[in-house]
């Protein structure tokens, strides 16, 4: 990050940035190749999909009761906790061998998911100044793509290195790459532990607490749940699509992503300087229609360099649309609710990430390949509509200090 770290905020905000940075490392190549991994393994799509659907389970169940816990007994614990969560996913992941091994990993990371990412939100929210909200939380986008990208650049290194030199089955090579993601995991959870401070904001006593549950709220929390089920629909069956039509390998794949990572690791504070200056709803729409005019063109693709051109459009859409987003909830949040606000809005996206794989590992196999991408689209364009015509702007936003 920018800031230097002079007073307890800006220490723990810097903090905060490189242990979400560490802990990110496992994150890209895990997308990439864990449905690879699983079709190893002898998974379905179905079975494929039920990965990328436990990781979202534990956060379903958990978030909203943990948004409340936040705000009655301080972020640090909850921090802590989610980092400790990946480790212990990390560690499963690196001796999985099998199809239900696999799927108990993902459901320990979202164990992790549900517990950090939470809990980093509402840090953030409490220490950014209403004017610089979409900036601090791009800034937090930036760091987990980061991560992960160079996690993955490492991650394919090793994978081409072993396994095309010395042929090395896949089970050593997992098991390789992942004991080398549990020592960036463990050194994640050592900074977050000596770095990063309690933000839970002090009210006074008297004060009248604020409603975590309000119209827009609800509102954003439907236009979320569908547009997230839609894109958790999409993206374990893209990996499986690709291979299937352009007969891709996983490192092809992921240079074809590069650009879109590349973007997705510079822009996000750039562009969420915009919301801060500009609104946040223009964003948010831009973002769903980019979404939306890329899902459509993916069934019709024919090589990976007219894929990377549309990963690379529709990674700026994102970059601009989801500090927006974030930024949105603090906005409308009273800070003494404000776990309880993101709590609610994580919940909707989660319940629609459990959901969408799922369906989109169905259709797949007894529809047709393409009818996932159509279908995300459709949602896509309804997501933009409903932002446009049933969510108002938050009141006016101060400028940065």
């Amino acid at each position: 990050m920018t800031d230097t770290p002079r007073t307890p905020g800006t220490r723990t905000l810097s903090a905060l940035w490189r242990a979400v940075f560490l802990v990110s490392f496992p994150f890209g190549i895990l997308a990439f190749v864990l449905p690879i991994y699983g079709r190893e393994l002898g998974a379905s799509a179905i079975e494929v999909g039920a990965f990328f659907s436990a990781f979202s389970i534990v956060p379903v169940i958990v978030r909203p009761l943990l948004g409340r816990a936040l705000d009655r007994w301080g972020r640090r614990p909850f921090l802590l906790a989610g980092f400790a969560g990946y480790l212990a996913a990390v560690l499963a992941f690196g001796f999985a061998t099998s199809v239900w091994m696999l799927t108990v990993a993902r459901f320990l990371q979202g164990i992790g998911a549900a517990f950090l990412w939470l809990t980093a939100y509402t840090m953030v929210a409490d220490l950014a100044s209403a004017g610089g909200r979409g900036l601090n939380f791009g800034l937090i986008d930036e760091a987990t793509n980061r991560g992960a990208i160079i996690g993955t650049m490492l991650g394919f290194a090793i994978l081409y290195r072993l396994q095309g030199g010395a042929g090395i089955e896949w089970t050593r090579l997992w098991w390789i790459l992942f004991a080398i993601y549990g020592v960036t995991t463990i050194a994640a959870l050592v900074i977050a532990w000596r770095g990063a401070g309690e933000t839970r904001p002090v009210t006074s006593g008297g004060a009248p607490a604020s409603k975590g549950i309000t119209r827009r709220l609800i509102t954003l929390m439907g236009i979320v749940l569908v547009t997230g089920a839609s894109g958790a629909m999409v993206w374990p069956m893209l990996v499986i699509f690709l291979q299937d039509t352009l007969h891709a390998e996983a490192n092809g794949i992921a240079f074809a992503y590069l650009p879109a990572a590349l973007i997705s690791s510079f822009l996000p504070s750039r562009l969420g300087v915009l919301s801060d200056r500009f609104g946040r709803r223009k964003p948010m729409i831009l973002g769903l229609l980019v979404g939306a005019a890329a899902s459509a063109l993916i069934p019709h693709l024919r090589s990976l360099l007219a894929l990377a051109g549309l990963w690379a459009v529709e990674s700026a859409g994102y970059a601009a649309s989801v500090p927006a987003e974030r930024a949105f909830v603090a906005d409308i949040a009273g800070e003494d609710v404000r776990g309880t606000s993101y709590g609610l809005y994580t919940f909707a996206y989660f319940l629609g990430s459990a959901i969408g794989p799922l369906a989109g590992g169905w259709l797949y196999d007894r529809v047709s390949p393409a009818t996932p991408f159509y279908l995300n689209t459709v949602a896509l364009l309804f997501g933009a509509l409903l932002v446009a015509v049933a969510l108002r702007e938050p009141a006016p936003l101060t400028k940065t200090s």
